[in-house]
Order: C-alpha cells, then structure tokens, then sequence
C-alpha cells in the first residue's frame, strides 16, 4: 500500500512539474532573435504554435551554439502560387510517368509532376525531387547579375566576383502560347559566367540540359587560349570557378535525380527558413560593410546572413551521390506545398559535416506578371575550410523578353570575355 502511494504521489509531482514548465513556456512575439544567449531559455517557448527547439535544426543549433548565428523570427506569408502554375499542374495530371527499375521520369510537361505524394511510397524522396527539378516556380527566362562574397571565416570579407547567371527553359514555361519549345529533349539552357574582375572575366559555363539521363553538354571559355572547350560529361558535380560552389550546389541540388544512385525521404518537419527575403545589396553604400547589408561582415565568422525567419513545413530528404561526387550525403529541406528547396547540408564520405547550403527566398514577378519565387542571396559555407561564398542579386529580371533561345549559347561566354 505504501508503495502504491508512493507511485501516485511520484506521478502527481511529474503532472505538477510539466504543468508547471508549460506555463513558464512563452508564445514570442515576431522580432525575437534566437542567440547562443537565450537559445537554452526560449528552446521551451513557441512561435507560431511550434516551439524553438522543434523548428531547429540540429546544423542550426550548431551553428547558433559555435559561430554566432541569430535568428530573428518573422510569421510566415501564406505561399501564392501563380494560377498558371496550378492550372498546367492540373492539366497534366496523370501524364509524368515514375519508372521504379530506371528511377526515371516520362510524358512530363509543364506543372509539379506529383502533386500527391504519400510518405509511405517508397519512392517518395525521388517523386519529391523530381517535383523540384521539374516544377520549381522561378521563372521560364532568369537573368540575374549576381556578386560573390568570398569571406574568410577568420579574417572577413577577402573579395568580390561579379557573375551573370542566365538559364532558358524549354519546358515546363508557363509564359507564352506553348510549355514546350522545341522536340522536347532539351530542359533549358544556362550561362553562368563571371564578369568582373577582369582577371576571371569570361569564367564560366554555358550548359546544355537534356530532359533525359543524357549527361549534360558543357562548355567553358578558356583565358589562356581565348577559346571555349567543351567539358566532360561529369561537370555537373565540379566546383564553379574558385568558389565554394559546386556545379550540383545550384539552387541547393542541381542534379538530375536519377543521377543519385539512392534518395529517401527522411520525414516530414516544420524548420526556421528565410522564405521573405530582403535584397542585400546598397549601392550607396560602396566600398563599406553595409553595401552588403544582409551579410553581418562586421562580426566574425563574416558570413552570417541578416535576414528575418520564418515557420515552414517541409520534406527532409536525403540523397546518396555517385562514389566520384565529392560528397558522400546531401541533406535538403523543401517546402511540402511548393517545391523549393530552402537549405541543404553535405556530408563528407565519413558522414562528417562538411558545408551548409541557405538559399534566401522571396515572393517575385515576372515582367509578363507571372508570379514565382526567387532566391535573392544564397550562403554556401564550407566549415571544413573556415571558408565561405556568398551571392547576392544586384538585380534580377524573370522572364525578360528581349532574351531569346537563339542568345542562349556557348558564344556567350566569349563575348563576356572580351
């Protein structure tokens, strides 16, 4: 009998104790930054409903602990997709086929390829990937002007690049009469190439992107020889340039999925993202740390963005590269109703961290009033090397019409150069 009542006693005083610790829990309000020296007090409290420790990631949370990241909090916009979008989804529906023995996808046109996906399909993570490769809202023409912070997480902001990135769908367009231009076998076409400082100038690729399991065609322009050369089929997973960028970091995962011997869907979760970005760069402000405003270059390690988060829901998936990918995992977070892809992490071939991938997005428009989403600065941060990229928009337009298939070409990158 003594032991009963022990027990019940025991239980009452852990009721009393949750109880307790839930009315010591706060709702915070939007404006509040999560640091390393409130992060153990706020992990019980809740914003928007969630509570700080379930919207951390566990990279996060390192990187609030050891680098000083902040994280304000901001209430999440409601996502606007454009009806176009949704009326070409669909219209295709049924039509993209998923070969389980090839991992590949067919009869896909314009629209998000899956638009149900049940997490009990054991080829979730492909379908949601190809929902991303295929039917990321950006745009059916981009031209950005881009700058790269290179910074030193030691010594801070060591220089700047200036890179122009241009890629032209074939398929999946929402502007114009046709989602398909040409026989349907090329994707889109891309150029990203530097233009400034001169000694880079002209630096780039220009990439063929065939809606198949065709290795891309690639070319790059060669300085000492003032030519291009074509790349191999591979150089979809080499670094661009001398950044901390490879080729498959683009807008996070840049590969083709059946390219990935193995994806998985890791689950369903809501994270901290910046999902209503502000443009960081000022003009005015030339030649100090504030022509950067979104960057903190004034506190080391130098990288940390300045933007506001936000709550969003997303799939975590987790992709298994080829043994020649330089990484052994990628590790990727995408919202559950659009697909983009918020933020990534690499992991080296013994499974150790190695980079954190933040794409910083914000509603946009294009010029013929298609609405999208963009990402406006992007931080790629190898923790390896103390060593980090960061690109910022100095502008961008989203389905300019004066830029035509024929522009689209590895000439370009020639003319860059001279």
């Amino acid at each position: 009998m003594i032991r009963i009542r022990k027990t019940i006693a025991l239980c009452l005083l852990a009721v009393l104790g949750s109880a307790s610790a839930a009315s010591l829990a706060a709702e915070l309000p939007a404006g509040t930054v999560i640091d390393k020296d409130n992060l153990d007090k706020i992990k019980s409290d809740t914003f928007d409903g969630h509570t700080i420790a379930s919207l951390l990631t566990e990279k996060l949370e390192w990187q609030i602990r050891n680098t000083g990241l902040k994280i304000p909090l901001g209430h999440a916009k409601p996502v606007q997709l454009d009806p176009k979008y949704l009326e070409a989804t669909r219209k295709n529906a049924g039509k993209a086929q998923f070969d389980e023995k090839t991992r590949e996808v067919t009869g896909w046109e314009a629209g998000i390829p899956f638009p149900q996906v049940s997490q009990n399909d054991p080829f979730a993570g492909d379908k949601l990937i190809w929902n991303f490769y295929y039917a990321s809202p950006e745009g059916d023409v981009i031209n950005n002007k881009v700058t790269f912070l290179m910074i030193s997480g030691d010594k801070g902001l060591e220089s700047t690049q200036d890179w122009v990135f241009q890629r032209y769908y074939m398929k999946g367009r929402l502007s114009g009469d046709k989602p398909v231009l040409g026989d349907g076998s090329v994707l889109s076409k891309t150029l990203f190439a530097a233009t400034a400082p001169e000694d880079i100038r002209g630096l780039g690729t220009f990439t063929i992107r065939y809606d198949s399991p065709k290795l891309e065609d690639s070319w790059a322009y060669i300085k000492s020889a003032r030519r291009t050369r074509r790349l191999s089929g591979g150089a979809w997973m080499d670094p661009v340039g001398g950044l901390d960028v490879l080729n498959d970091d683009i807008y996070v995962w840049n590969a083709r999925p059946s390219w990935y011997p193995k994806i998985r869907l890791v689950g369903k979760r809501w994270i901290l993202a910046i999902s209503d970005a502000k443009l960081g760069y000022t003009p005015s402000k030339k030649g100090t740390p504030d022509e950067w405003k979104t960057v903190d270059l004034k506190n080391a390690p130098y990288w940390n963005p300045v933007q506001t988060w936000q709550p969003r829901e997303v799939w975590v998936i987790e992709g298994t590269p080829p043994g020649e990918h330089p990484y052994g995992k990628k590790v990727v977070y995408m919202d559950v109703n659009y697909p983009r892809v918020y933020m990534g992490e690499a992991y080296d071939k013994k499974g150790e961290f190695w980079k954190f991938i933040n794409f910083h997005m914000t509603p946009s428009t294009g010029e013929d009033g298609t609405k999208y989403s963009s990402s406006i600065q992007g931080d790629i941060i190898d923790f390896k090397a103390r060593h980090a990229s960061i690109y910022l928009f100095r502008g961008y337009k989203l389905n300019e019409a004066k830029i035509k298939e024929a522009d689209m070409n590895y000439s370009a990158l020639e003319s860059i150069a001279k």
